[in-house]
């Protein structure tokens, strides 16, 4: 593991963090962000930063969020000082005065199987064609594919070694014949430019020496996804995220894409459950669910025929046909009509009143046979129950006759007087007050 040198003179300090963080086996990249984070807050204090009090850490925290940093930014710096103050300090102190932000992960953006095409046919040349179709078809990142050597492709096994990737790991990522065939173009094309060397760089920079940069690569996929007129924020990265969304597209098992991934855990792979369009179509919303059981019963329901509404229990029985020719201009149908609105038209009658009988008697003419359906009244049915009677407590009025066809109803004449009870409800005879 190699230290990080600039051209600034080296302190003590930073020397002694140096030899720290190579001890521990930190990245290059990750050693250069410490010494980066460092020196901003060494710049912040204008003094050393071993002279930093848990005040001077707030003030700075306090800065950082005024100026709008990023959550990412202060959680690097955050690292870069705890590593600074427990590593090589030895104050656990300060570095527990730290604070993080718990910050939301974004869900990535993801291209279409159509604009990942467009995307690699707009790339510029061969060389950058076959890069970025290695990110897509193999789901590689960026700074692994820019170190891939020509060993590192495995033709007999159709596979991709990936040495040192992310975490200084290896792994195996899959090859398929259209890639090999891609690759195999390159390749023809290179050593006809005389820039692969034997066992060199399979993507070799402008000294055929060194790989190509990271940076290089951004800007081929920015430069195709402008030619391609593709107006999402596309990166290397985001043929990585489509490459693994499009397999759980296809029903791949997501442990099976956590390998080829290279995570550690499953949680990180289950993200591109989110954003799987096939995930999300595949689920049957409930207002269909209720819109389809709302046609399937329309459906199966038969027509009815619409039925007149009776509001008495008198006219719920079928009636006779009348016997013989209606009155003349009146016909049979209006004539219960007529009656039906007349009896309708009287006044209530309560259920406390009791009647022999309810008569309805339907006769247009003499020669029309009037029927009559009679139904027991609430007098009867406390008979039959053993009941006693109940007795008025208003009186009523005689029903007037109308201009109706339908005979008038004849009034029944009924003392209207109270008379106040002799016998309590025990049964026992009581005194008159």
């Amino acid at each position: 593991m190699t230290t990080v040198t600039t051209d600034a003179p080296i302190t003590p300090l930073r020397e002694r963090m140096q030899h720290d963080m190579m001890m521990r086996g930190l990245g290059r990249h990750t050693q250069q962000d410490y010494i980066r984070h460092v020196r901003r807050f060494a710049a912040f204090l204008e003094r050393p930063p071993d002279t930093a009090t848990e005040e001077d850490i707030r003030r700075f925290q306090l800065s950082q969020h005024e100026r709008g940093v990023s959550a990412s930014t202060i959680n690097g710096a955050v690292s870069a000082l705890r590593f600074l103050f427990a590593a090589t300090l030895g104050r656990k102190d300060l570095a527990r005065a730290l604070v993080i932000i718990r910050y939301r992960r974004k869900l990535p953006d993801v291209l279409s199987v159509e604009e990942a095409a467009q995307l690699l046919e707009a790339a510029p040349g061969i060389k950058y064609k076959a890069a970025l179709g290695v990110a897509y078809g193999a789901g590689l990142r960026v700074s692994e594919v820019a170190h891939l050597k020509v060993d590192d492709i495995d033709s007999t096994r159709m596979l991709i070694r990936v040495e040192q990737g992310k975490g200084g790991k290896d792994r195996n990522a899959m090859l398929s014949p259209q890639l090999l065939e891609l690759l195999r173009m390159w390749w023809r094309e290179g050593k006809r430019r005389n820039v692969m060397l034997p066992h060199g760089w399979l993507f070799p920079g402008r000294s055929y020496t060194d790989p190509v940069s990271t940076r290089q690569l951004h800007r081929a996929v920015q430069e195709a996804a402008e030619v391609a007129g593709i107006r999402k924020r596309v990166s290397p990265h985001t043929l990585r995220h489509s490459f693994a969304t499009h397999l759980l597209e296809q029903d791949v098992d997501i442990r099976v894409i956590q390998v080829l991934l290279g995570h550690s855990k499953l949680e990180t792979t289950a993200l591109y459950t989110k954003v799987s369009t096939r995930t999300i179509h595949a689920v049957a919303g409930p207002l269909e669910r209720l819109t389809a059981l709302m046609a399937e019963r329309t459906a199966c329901r038969p027509a009815e025929p619409c039925r007149p509404r009776s509001r008495s229990p008198i006219f719920s029985a079928p009636l006779v046909p009348p016997i013989g020719p209606p009155m003349p201009g009146t016909s049979a149908s209006s004539s219960s009509r007529s009656c039906r609105r007349s009896s309708n038209a009287g006044p209530r009658r309560s259920a406390a009143i009791s009647r022999p009988a309810r008569t309805a008697a339907i006769g247009a003419s003499p020669t029309t046979a009037a029927v009559t359906v009679t139904a027991p009244s609430a007098r009867a049915l406390r008979r039959a129950h053993g009941l006693k009677p109940a007795r008025p407590t208003f009186s009523r009025s005689a029903i007037s006759t109308s201009s109706s066809p339908c005979p008038p109803r004849s009034p029944t004449s009924r003392s209207t007087t109270r008379r106040p009870s002799m016998i309590s409800c025990s049964g026992r005879p009581r005194q008159r007050c």
